[in-house]
């Protein structure tokens, strides 16, 4: 990976990090699902007529929308809401990489190397230490809604991946259409109407700035930074920057929110760093080649699998 590519990679998990602060703070101004359904309106319109067409298939970007959007997002706010720390949760989000891992090696062919699976090992070590440090600060629910928010970022991820979207920041902005109408019938049916509409007559300009940071900055910079860089790359190789999310995350938690950061936390950070210089410094191993998926669209077809060829930043 270039070092243009690696910066972009580790700009994508600050943003990320300090998410988990600003959803901290949003989360006191909206119900989870309505607020999550909100991020994703602002991040669709008005960039929906301004990005022309899509370039994919409609089957992808209803899959990305419904797994990333209502899926991993409504289970992450729903997890904060319910007692999840920002801290925790950026820190237990982070499995994700795993998940990803183990479906893009039974899906993409995408196997890890010995040393790509040592640094896995090292930065869930590090995780596992963090976690440890935190302790068990929130309901079991809501920590395994977090675990479910993680399995199916790895899945969208993968999803992503094959996909292959020749416009990441196209691709994003329609998959952000598709979680408003379904998080927000899920909203009325569990929040409830009264609860969304008292939320909404007392927006101000704090609950605003919550909604165009996770919508704009979060959603549609970090999601399609992060799709354009997994159409270059094996899954296995982008995805271990996310685990340094929590660095980012603690760091942001403890500065805004009042959240202590020990010193064995910093040693759990320092573990994370180490494994994902690992896992990203060794190429993946392919398996067997595969046939790029070819499905019909309104131009014709269109590749949709892995890109037909590998440049040299790819190959390592």
């Amino acid at each position: 990976m270039r070092p243009p590519h690696l910066l972009l990679a580790v700009l994508v998990a600050a943003v990320w990090g300090v998410n988990f602060t600003v959803v901290e703070i949003g989360l006191d101004h909206f119900p989870p699902l309505l607020f999550s359904a909100l991020r994703f309106l602002a991040a669709a319109l008005p960039a929906v007529f301004l990005v022309g067409r899509p370039k994919v298939a409609w089957k992808w970007i209803v899959a990305v929308g419904l797994v990333l959007g209502v899926a991993k997002f409504g289970l992450v706010f729903v997890g904060m809401d319910q007692g999840m720390p920002a801290g925790l949760s950026s820190l237990v989000l982070q499995i994700q990489a795993v998940f990803t891992a183990v479906i893009a090696a039974a899906v993409l062919g995408e196997r890890p190397s010995r040393v790509q699976a040592l640094g896995m090992l090292v930065a869930l070590a590090g995780i596992g230490v963090a976690a440890l440090d935190e302790g068990a600060s929130g309901p079991l629910g809501a920590f395994m809604m977090v675990v479910g928010a993680a399995a199916a970022w790895g899945l969208s991820n993968v999803l992503t991946r094959k996909a292959s979207p020749p416009d990441a920041l196209n691709f994003m902005v329609w998959v952000s259409t598709v979680p408003v109408l379904p998080l927000l019938g899920l909203s009325l049916l569990t929040e409830g109407p009264a609860e969304d509409l008292a939320a909404l007559r007392a927006l101000d300009w704090q609950g605003t700035g919550t909604i165009l940071f996770v919508a704009w900055v979060s959603t549609v910079f970090g999601f399609g930074a992060w799709g354009w860089l997994l159409r270059r790359h094996p899954a296995s190789t982008v995805a271990p920057f996310s685990l340094l999310v929590p660095v980012f995350g603690m760091s942001s938690a403890a500065l805004f929110l009042g959240e202590s950061v020990t010193p064995l936390r910093w040693c759990a950070a320092a573990l994370l760093v180490g494994g994902v210089a690992l896992t990203t410094l060794t190429p993946a191993r392919r398996g067997r080649t595969r046939t790029p998926d070819v499905v019909a669209t309104g131009g014709g077809p269109e590749f949709v699998g892995r890109p037909p060829a590998r440049t040299e930043e790819s190959v390592g």
